[in-house]
């Protein structure tokens, strides 16, 4: 293993961090949970994690072609990175009194519509694919990393947003209270913004 437990921990704090921030997805476990139950939304809840699963292993095999090209591109990728979360935190605070509107294509009933749905939000999300294709090498150096250290951004690319959908399926109730506060909206995405401008900082200068 070539990947340090300080580096797994900036990462797992940045996907907590982006999971905290409201959107299409909290909407539709919301909306599923009501209208189809839990195991509904456990479905789209899989499909979502699933699909961050996977991120990290099409960064890993196309950054290895990349690499063999060109030597330096870890290192643009890395300010790239720091940039593109201090822009996303920067628009999280401009932003931070949008109210969510529920998606319909996300909260169709069935087992397959939740996982289908769930899969293809984040792997065809231009912004789940500028997250990991720019955003994990700078928390992660690809040019020297293992399939054991791939294991591991992986599992933990698909832990937190499992753990967390989980959360927000049972406990359901206080979770569409806190949706509903446009006050509660406000200072979530304040924060999250503020959060991702740190973290973006932290890796420009680690």
């Amino acid at each position: 293993m070539t990947i340090t437990s300080g580096q797994i921990t900036l990462y797992f704090g940045a996907l907590i961090i982006l999971f905290l921030t409201p959107g299409p997805v909290w909407v539709a476990i919301i909306a599923r949970t009501v209208s189809g139950g839990s195991k509904s939304s456990i479905s789209l809840a899989l499909g979502v994690s699933l699909g961050d699963m996977l991120w990290p292993i099409i960064v890993f095999f196309g950054l290895g072609f990349l690499i063999s090209l060109y030597s330096d591109i870890l290192l643009v990728i890395r300010y790239l990175a720091a940039a593109i979360l201090a822009i996303m935190g920067l628009q999280i605070i401009l932003k931070r009194n949008y109210i969510l509107t529920e998606n319909d294509r996300l909260t169709k009933s069935g087992f397959f519509a939740g996982f289908s749905a769930g899969f293809i939000a984040i792997t065809a999300n231009p912004k789940a694919s500028l997250f990991y294709l720019t955003l994990l090498p700078g928390f992660f150096d690809f040019s020297k990393i293992n399939l054991i250290d791939l294991a591991i951004i992986s599992v933990t690319s698909f832990s937190v947003p499992m753990i967390g959908n989980l959360f927000l399926i049972f406990f359901l109730e206080r979770v569409r209270f806190f949706l509903s506060s446009a006050k509660a909206i406000s200072t979530t995405n304040l924060l999250s913004g503020i959060s991702l401008i740190i973290v973006g900082i932290v890796i420009a200068f680690n």
